[in-house]
């Protein structure tokens, strides 16, 4: 492919991941922005050009041994949900915004410890930069068609690729000085370079697979031939077994230490409960991106000659077949892995540049003598600066030494480095005694460890220094050969450095730590990290300060870096948060833990640290007055909250008070109005009767008149006789003193009879009722009060709809334990006003299709508590578009 051609696409490339940062930028509260899955995928930083092309290289040769850089990460995603939550509960609650901020911070703001955790970094990750850069320059160099060499820096490409990146972060990443604050842009670009390097990484796996062989198995039988193939597929023995051990405890360490990890899994963390979609999701990225690892290998193994280098197999093949489209693929896979790193790498290492060397041993007087203006000027300018000699030392180191070293040696070589702070990190957070002196030590001498076992070899080796001791030994005894300390030749280099290097580390972190104790500062940081879940809801009551201080220097050394408006803002939430006077004076320890967390987002928890102590008066404190004073917040804390929850049950209770009080006022209400009720209908028949039998003592009335008054009277006497017998009924039914005989019964025979004994009605009024008889419908209940309410609901229907055209439906439906009998028609249905009132008492249908209504009312208030005294349900079916569709239920099962 033409030199120029690849260039563009390139920077076609580079463009689109501006314009897709830029659109994220400007709409950071959108959903495809701000969701579980882009920070699962930006977690995929992990996979490097290390894991696009150095795990080939390593399957290639060694075999399934490249496992162990994945297995570290998949043992260690369960501990998230302990580990990781506890940390980004502790960097939220303090503007964490770097790992060095966060173990300094651990320690007391120990401005030694956060420039020495910085430099540690600085020391890993820098070779591992140079990996990236060198996977981009042979990639290059392999997909050119004519073999491209650069003979100077100036013509290197490789260079002005790592500029461009840098541009990139630069223009993303330093927008604001506050580094605690997310970079969404960076992050969607990340998330979109982890679908595409993942997905062109399978695409050549398949096309290795199923196009250049015929399947697994095929590649398996041919590679099974090759000499040595017993190695490349199996374990090995027992001296192995620990090279696997030690390599998965770096990548265990790695994906909580490495700084773009913590950026992305703590900084980057929108919500917590993003984890636990993490613990599954990632896990299961690296098992899709290690499928066909090593099929590409053993495919390279036999397409290629041994000359080639294996890193690029993935990258070859295709070559090798003359498909230049589906290299071009997996060179953009790789591309974007490298992208993906270089850029959240240089982030978080330039924030802790900034923040915990260059601000607090050099730039702090300045930015005290400089307003916000130009304290947020300069601290950009800072971090960019920082950002391009990150850049440029990585190509140094890519220029010197990277050629002689693998991709996988030069990625094992910064994990352990980086590991060098597991000792501080994680026993920092479960081990209240850690101290600041013992992981200074620690670390300085777990760092000449690896200096002496590890880097210096390879200075040697690149340098050609010829160092006798390399080969001899110090003061030329065998076991203390650097390679191969205290004797074991079986391990490999990086283990050997890890083995040696965390054991000296750790010891000393631990012996040091008894020995000799941190100071007040320490304790009481180590109390809130390691007990955090007991502090966390204490916020600044948590920090324990004893001196003297003023508001109006604290207020004047936040608007220099924060603004006026801003600090206005801050101090008005703080003052309304816990009931201070804006006329006062005196600063306590809140207001100090407060300023210095506003301040740690922009200038890091050391300088944050520094610059309070210049404008206040600080009063060391015992570690028995920390405990106690921290005792007492807890014990403050529980009981305002016991007070809060006791004040709540009282306010629940009044209100529950309150509407019993309203319910019973209403019921009796409605007593009086069923007693009113009652009355007048009571009234009506007798005053009906008293009227006509007093018409009737006239005996000059005519037989016919007279015959008509008897007939009103009967009426009304059974009218009267129904109402007080559906009262009577109502109150049996009420108040369960109506024995019920429940039998097994089949609904089928009682539905039949109910239509049987209404049917001359509905044939008077020419109404069909459609019922089909279906078999064995059984259920339990009492058949006489099942057919009253069957009555009830049929002739109900009858008043609703019209005669001829009006049909009534009958039907049952069997729902699990219950049987479910409907009965609809077709008249003018129930008024939607009307649905919360039919089942009350003398409720009566304004829509009946006679000129005045027929009934007591009582009719559906009956049938309700029939059903209900069944353990059944009755309502009114509101789906139903037109007429009335009511539906009840029966019991399946005896019930008691």
């Amino acid at each position: 492919m033409s030199n120029y051609l690849l260039i563009f696409i390139i920077i076609c490339y580079l463009a689109f991941l501006f314009l897709l940062a830029y659109k994220a930028e400007k709409q950071q509260r959108k959903k495809w922005v701000n969701n579980p899955y882009i920070y699962v995928l930006s977690l995929a930083v992990y996979c490097t050009a290390w894991t696009f092309y150095g795990s080939v290289g390593i399957a290639a040769k060694s075999g399934i041994s490249f496992l162990t850089i994945y297995l570290g990460p998949v043992i260690a995603m369960p501990l998230w949900l302990v580990i990781m939550q506890k940390t980004i509960k502790i960097s939220k609650q303090h503007k964490i915004s770097s790992i060095a901020d966060f173990i300094s911070l651990r320690y007391g703001n120990n401005r030694f410890l956060g420039a020495l955790v910085t430099l540690t970094c600085l020391l890993a990750i820098i070779p591992y930069i140079a990996l990236q850069l060198k996977a981009v320059s042979e990639t290059f160099s392999i997909m050119s068609s004519k073999q491209y060499i650069a003979t100077g820096i100036l013509d290197d490409s490789t260079l002005y690729i790592a500029l461009i990146i840098a541009i990139f972060v630069v223009f993303f990443g330093t927008q604001l000085t506050d580094a605690s604050k997310g970079k969404r842009g960076i992050m969607v670009t990340v998330a979109v370079e982890s679908i595409l390097k993942l997905v062109f990484f399978l695409v050549i796996g398949f096309y290795v697979v199923f196009y250049l062989f015929d399947g697994t198995q095929d590649i398996y039988n041919q590679a099974s031939l090759l000499d040595g193939f017993e190695q490349l597929s199996s374990f090995g023995g027992l001296q192995n077994g620990f090279n696997w051990m030690f390599t998965i405890c770096l990548s265990f360490f790695a994906i909580f230490l490495l700084p773009r990890q913590f950026h992305v899994a703590v900084i980057e963390n929108q919500n917590i409960k993003d984890l636990k979609k993490a613990i599954w999701m990632f896990p299961l990225y690296l098992l899709l991106f290690n499928v066909f690892v090593i099929f590409i290998a053993w495919a390279g193994n036999l397409k290629l000659p041994s000359s080639m280098n294996s890193d690029y197999y993935s990258l070859l093949l295709p070559l090798n077949t003359e498909n230049t489209f589906l290299a071009l693929l997996v060179f953009m896979g790789g591309f974007s892995a490298v992208i993906s790193m270089i850029v959240v790498s240089t982030l978080a290492l330039s924030t802790m540049v900034s923040n915990n060397i260059i601000i607090p041993y050099g730039f702090l007087k300045k930015l005290v003598a400089s307003n916000s203006i130009e304290n947020t000027k300069n601290i950009k300018n800072i971090r960019r600066i920082s950002i391009f000699i990150i850049i440029i030392f990585a190509y140094l180191f890519y220029i010197q030494f990277s050629k002689q070293l693998s991709l996988f040696s030069i990625g094992l070589i910064s994990f352990v480095i980086i590991a060098q702070l597991a000792p501080s990190f994680f026993l920092g957070l479960f081990w209240r005694r850690g101290s600041s002196k013992a992981a200074n030590v620690g670390i300085i001498l777990g760092l000449l460890v690896v200096m002496y076992t590890l880097l210096i070899p390879i200075i040697d080796h690149s340098l050609k220094l010829n160092f006798r001791f390399i080969q001899d030994g110090l003061f030329g005894i065998e076991y203390l050969k650097p390679s191969q300390l205290m004797g074991l030749k079986f391990l490999t280099p990086e283990s050997n450095a890890f083995l040696w290097s965390m054991s000296l580390n750790a010891a000393i972190f631990i012996v040091g730590s008894l020995l000799v104790k941190g100071n007040y500062r320490e304790r009481n940081y180590a109390e809130m990290f390691v007990n955090n879940d007991n502090y966390e809801n204490l916020q600044e009551e948590a920090f324990i300060w004893k001196g003297e201080a003023y508001v109006s220097d604290i207020r004047r050394l936040l608007v220099r870096f924060l603004g006026e408006t801003r600090t206005k803002r801050a101090l008005s939430i703080f003052n309304k948060k816990y009931g201070i006077s804006e006329q006062e004076q005196r600063a306590d320890s809140r207001l100090i833990n407060f300023s210095e967390k506003l301040l740690t987002g922009s200038l890091g928890s050391v300088s944050a640290k520094i610059l309070l102590t210049h404008v206040t008066k600080e009063k060391p404190i015992s570690l028995v007055q920390v405990l106690e004073i921290l005792e007492e917040s807890k014990e403050t804390k529980a009981s305002n909250k016991l007070l809060l929850e006791k004040s709540d049950e009282l306010s629940t209770m009044t209100h529950q008070l309150k509407e019993v009080n309203k319910e019973l006022l209403e019921q009796d209400k409605t007593k009086d109005e069923f007693l009113d009720t009652v009355a007048h209908e009571l009234k009506t028949p007798i005053t009906s009767i008293k009227a006509a039998s007093e018409i009737l003592i006239d005996d000059d009335m005519p037989s016919e008149l007279r015959q008509k008054f008897l007939e009103n009277i009967i009426e009304d006497t059974d009218r009267l006789a129904t109402l007080i017998h559906n009262i009577l009924d109502l109150e049996k039914l009420s108040t369960n003193r109506t024995e019920l005989d429940i039998v097994e019964r089949n609904i089928n025979d009682t539905i039949q009879k109910s239509i049987d004994s209404i049917q001359y009605l509905a044939d008077k009024k020419q109404v069909n009722i459609q019922f089909r008889k279906q078999q064995e419908d059984f259920a339990f209940y009492d058949e006489d009060r099942i057919l009253q309410v069957l009555i009830n609901l049929l002739s109900n229907s009858l008043k609703f709809i019209d005669e001829i055209t009006g049909t009534i439906k009958v039907f049952i439906k069997n729902s699990g334990k219950l049987v479910h009998v409907v009965v609809e028609d077709n008249g003018k249905g129930i008024p939607e006003e009307d649905y919360q009132y039919i089942f009350d008492k003398f409720y009566q249908s304004k829509n009946q299709n006679i000129k005045k209504p027929q009934g007591s009312g009582f009719g559906l208030a009956i049938c309700k508590q029939i059903i209900e005294s069944h353990r059944g349900e009755i309502w009114v079916d509101q789906t139903t578009k037109k007429g009335a569709r009511l539906v009840f239920t029966l019991q399946k099962n005896i019930w008691k």
